[in-house]
């Protein structure tokens, strides 16, 4: 079981008895993340991070990854804390406080931020709140937001050049990008705008280089990807249906054995 309590842009997940593969493949906002307890797994392209309880973590707008959290022994839950660095008080920000990106950021889409000990104060600080079932006001929402922002900047002042640039994805290479993230569970529209393209120039340049649909296309990698797992790394249908990008085993199975007319267990 896993449930989220938000105080708006902040919000503390929950994980309890079992694995839960995390929400949406796509982080739609910069996110600062502190792991209360528990154990995750994140995959960001061709890397994987194992992370437990103390981890503090800043991930970049527009990054795909995929995660799954684990309870620690004991049934104590996975619970972690995150704050969501949305656009709106970040330009606000930049207007009052004079703060702009003044080159591209070229830095890791994720950072391992544990050893700050300033950003491990100011989680704890946010933990009675949730504990407690006090709320946040508005006004006290901005503010822990804004000290998020000034504690980053004080780790590395080269971060403005991350949380300060509000520029769209620029049109990048079409092949390259989808053969790298064909399997995060994302839209069409998302695939669009993350290669820097509307949708109509989108498919209009993937029929040029694949003679394909994306629709088909994507399906098709993925479960060219998922047959390898199964057929040469003798991997459960169960525990790689998820990081090849389908939703529910069910859907990934029918759509395995309408493409191999055999079902994926028929491999194992």
């Amino acid at each position: 079981m896993s449930y989220s309590a938000h105080q708006y842009n902040i919000i503390m997940s929950t994980c309890a008895a079992v694995a839960h593969r995390g929400g949406e493949d796509l982080v739609p906002e910069h996110a600062l993340a502190y792991r209360i307890s528990g154990v995750s797994r994140t995959v960001i392209g061709d890397k994987a991070h194992v992370s437990g309880p103390g981890t503090i973590a800043l991930a970049r707008k527009n990054t795909l990854l995929k995660t799954i959290k684990y309870p620690e022994r004991g049934d104590i839950p996975f619970r972690s804390i995150a704050i969501l660095l949305n656009q709106a008080i970040l330009k606000k920000i930049s207007v009052e406080e004079n703060i702009i990106a003044d080159t591209a950021y070229t830095g890791e889409p994720a950072l391992d931020l544990s050893q700050n000990l300033f950003l491990k104060g100011y989680f704890e600080s946010l933990v009675p709140f949730f504990q407690t079932g006090r709320t946040l006001t508005p006004s006290l929402a901005e503010l822990k937001t804004r000290e998020a922002v000034a504690l980053l900047l004080q780790h590395d002042a080269k971060l403005k050049n991350m949380l300060f640039d509000f520029s769209e994805p620029g049109k990048i290479d079409l092949e390259a990008f989808m053969q790298k993230n064909y399997v995060y569970h994302i839209s069409l529209a998302q695939f669009a705008r993350l290669s820097g393209r509307s949708m109509t120039t989108f498919k209009r340049d993937f029929k040029k280089i694949f003679d394909s649909t994306p629709e088909q296309w994507i399906r098709n990698k993925r479960l060219e990807r998922a047959h390898f797992l199964i057929a040469e790394r003798k991997q459960a249908p169960v525990s790689i249906f998820s990081e090849v990008g389908f939703e529910t085993l069910s859907h990934f199975s029918s759509a395995f054995k309408k493409l191999y007319g055999y079902n994926p267990s028929a491999l194992t």
